[in-house]
């Protein structure tokens, strides 16, 4: 089986885009790839496991929140290249879209940080275009407009 770094074959990331009335749930990375940086919950999808079944267990292991129903919002491949434009990292994300349930939102796993942020707050968490992409999409997914 291939490493993360420089893999054989793009690695499953499932991720979920969990909305409390207007806030989004944000997690700080406290791992690579993107170590400290601001994103959605969310990571590798276990063999034997489903789509769906990956994203509540990540929810719970990062955020330790629950989600209602969920429903599909985006697949995003993220790629990061080497210098000499070889693919270090390759992750295909097929990213959920719910509202809280149930659970306080606080550090677990492999993140440092978790933050409800409002739609106007966005801009201070550096988040990357695709993330932008993913939380609009799974508003529109969620008839949030």
């Amino acid at each position: 089986m291939s490493g993360r770094e420089y893999p054989d074959r793009p690695w499953v990331g499932i991720g979920c885009i969990v909305f409390r009335e207007e806030r989004v749930l944000l997690v700080r990375r406290g791992k690579p790839p993107r170590l400290g940086q601001w994103s959605l919950p969310g990571g590798a999808q276990h063999l034997g496991e489903a789509a769906e079944e990956a994203a509540r267990r990540e929810l719970r292991e990062e955020a330790g929140v629950e989600v209602g129903p969920m429903v599909l919002a985006t697949v995003v491949d993220a790629i990061s290249r080497d210098e000499a434009g070889r693919a270090l990292y390759h992750y295909t994300i097929i990213d959920y879209a719910a509202e809280w349930l149930a659970g306080e939102a606080q550090a677990g796993d492999d993140v440092s940080e978790v933050a409800w942020a409002a739609p106007a707050d966005l801009a201070r968490f550096d988040l990357t275009p695709q993330t932008h992409h993913a939380i609009s999409a799974a508003r529109l997914a969620l008839g949030r407009g």
